[in-house]
């Protein structure tokens, strides 16, 4: 699986301009090496990349964090050419409850009312078009990315504004993103389903705001050398 993905993202380079649609491609297509070899992956900083996200329902709404499991970008020079990502649902969290509310939550998230968490304990969102905006500054909306958004086993097509942006080695990217949850499978207590539920509805909207560090293979691999050096220094 992982062969396919990097294929298809490799793939994506091809065309005549810095952007384009990518295409999915098979694990068999050949990627042609001179392309390959225009395209740097930075692999996500799990440690230090955030994902929170905010549900929000008749009363009120609960907000809390999702960790990313892995992940990886591509760009062409400073050009973002795709990404695909993995996302750790064991890791789901709430930040505004206390003691057993928060754990009574916690656990109904998990439950197959929602994420069927033991069923499904990883999401994936793999990029699948981007369209850039010129004379965007660094930090501010740059691209509209367009992707596959996979939750429970079901894969929908989403498209949100991102900030990305690469300096010495390090690429960040940030946005935030909704998508409706009943595409998901996710129908609980939404009123699109069910009928009389008053202040007990919640809506089909889950945001997700996310904060991506990614390293250059390069910067990873001479630091994880120099760390290795050190260590032998010490022995």
């Amino acid at each position: 699986m992982k062969r396919i993905v990097l294929s298809a993202l490799l793939a994506a380079a091809v065309g005549a301009s810095a952007f384009t649609t990518f295409n999915p491609v098979t694990s068999e297509t050949a990627v042609p090496a001179k392309l390959a070899a225009g395209v740097q992956t930075f692999k996500v900083e799990t440690t230090e990349s955030t994902l929170g996200w905010i549900g929000r329902k008749v009363t009120g709404e609960h907000n809390g964090n999702l960790k990313l499991q892995s992940g990886s970008m591509l760009f062409d020079k400073s050009a973002l050419r795709g990404g695909s990502f993995a996302i750790d649902m064991t890791s789901i969290t709430c930040n505004d409850l206390q003691g057993n509310s928060n754990k009574n939550l916690v656990n109904h998230l998990r439950s197959d009312d929602f994420f069927s968490v033991e069923k499904n304990p990883t999401a994936n969102f793999i990029i699948t078009n981007l369209v850039p905006k010129g004379n965007a500054k660094v930090g501010s909306t740059n691209y509209i990315v367009t992707g596959n958004l996979t939750i429970k086993g079901i894969t929908n097509e989403i498209t949100f504004p991102a900030a990305v942006w690469v300096k010495k080695g390090v690429a960040t990217a940030t946005g935030t993103l909704k998508f409706d949850r009943t595409k998901w499978d996710i129908k609980f207590r939404s009123g699109n389903f069910f009928e009389n539920l008053g202040d007990k509805a919640i809506q089909d909207d889950i945001e997700l705001k996310l904060n991506v560090v990614a390293k250059a293979e390069e910067v990873t691999k001479a630091k994880k050398e120099k760390t290795d050096k050190a260590k032998v220094a010490k022995s």
